[in-house]
């Protein structure tokens, strides 16, 4: 089969994916809406404006001397990106061509048009993202790569994918997902609800992007490669107030360093549905009930420890889980 524009020969899986995307092509499979992109954005939720300007199609760019001919599709920094559509990837795309941190991306078409012009489909590019792969045949759903690091580029930013159609026109009305459309099963805890804003001056529980000491993602780099951060990083002011991100029953102290530094020091909170540790905070109390939104205690002094480094709480699930999607956006608030 030649209308995919790659050669299928004698390759089983090859053979077989094709075959799928011919009894079901991507009109009927879709809905007419592609699947969720980004994790913690089930409905494709588009940037709205910061000071670096806005993530509609059509936005102001130079200055007004041009227009923004993509939509940024809201994704937290480490996030699991996820194809919307079946199709062939190609790449790698570079948008900035400078080397940056968020200097990735890839292409992700299906059908090919110049072979199939009487079938609608599909190609798009999403930019400032990490593919696990850039080639081969990927179905819609199916983890495409990670973002990366935004704030590291631009601190501030509302962190996003760049999804822009090959044609430059408008992807918007593709991108909320239809009620029949597939999209990656969350974990139980993410479908329970989202955890309240965890410290004063965050209330997106905006995380930790990458500084000298590292990044604050999960599943980031830890002992020089060998190692990975199983927490996330919220990003809180030295001397901030903390709120429990979820109601339960406190226990502690706990402890991180286990040298008696200025940060060592933190609480655990267990829910019905969550247990998590809070570290680099000073609670009010280490044992009793608290209240979601209520005062916890207070952000212990990072930069005295880590001159420099992002500020924050670690946030790590009781199980080692990630809490990513408990957290976006404080939505639990």
């Amino acid at each position: 089969r030649t209308w995919l524009n790659f050669p299928c020969f004698f390759s089983l899986p090859c053979e077989v994916f094709t075959k799928q995307l011919d009894a079901h092509p991507p009109q009927q499979q879709h809905h007419g809406h592609w699947a969720q992109i980004c994790s913690g954005n089930p409905t494709n939720r588009i940037r709205g404006c910061d000071r670096y300007g806005c993530g509609n199609f059509g936005a102001d760019r130079h200055s007004g001397k041009g227009k923004h001919v993509g939509v940024d599709v809201i994704c937290s920094d480490g996030a699991t990106v996820y194809a919307p559509f079946s199709g062939q990837l190609s790449g790698p795309i570079r948008f900035f061509h400078n080397g940056n941190a968020i200097d990735d991306g890839m292409q992700l078409m299906f059908p090919d048009p110049a072979s199939s012009p009487s079938l609608p489909g599909y190609c798009v590019k999403l930019v400032c993202i990490h593919p696990i792969r850039y080639h081969g045949q990927i179905r819609r759903g199916e983890r495409l790569g990670k973002m990366l690091p935004m704030q590291k580029v631009y601190p501030g930013i509302i962190s996003h994918i760049h999804v822009e159609n090959c044609d430059r026109s408008d992807p918007t009305p593709l991108l909320t997902p239809g009620k029949k459309s597939h999209v990656p099963p969350l974990p139980k805890r993410a479908q329970d609800g989202r955890w309240a804003a965890v410290c004063a001056g965050n209330p997106t529980n905006e995380i930790r992007g990458c500084d000298k000491y590292g990044c604050g993602y999960y599943g980031a780099p830890r002992r020089s490669g060998k190692g990975k951060h199983r927490a996330v990083d919220v990003i809180c002011a030295d001397g901030a107030t903390v709120y429990a991100p979820f109601s339960g029953q406190l226990s502690g102290p706990v402890k991180f360093f286990h040298n008696g530094n200025a940060i060592d020091d933190g609480v655990q909170i267990r829910g019905p549905d969550f247990c998590v540790k809070l570290l680099c905070i000073h609670p009010i109390r280490y044992s009793g009930q608290i209240s979601k939104g209520q005062v916890l205690g207070r952000m212990l002094p990072m930069q005295r420890v880590f001159p420099g480094i992002t500020s924050h709480i670690h946030v790590e699930n009781c199980d080692h889980s990630d809490p990513t999607s408990n957290l976006e956006r404080g939505k639990g608030q």
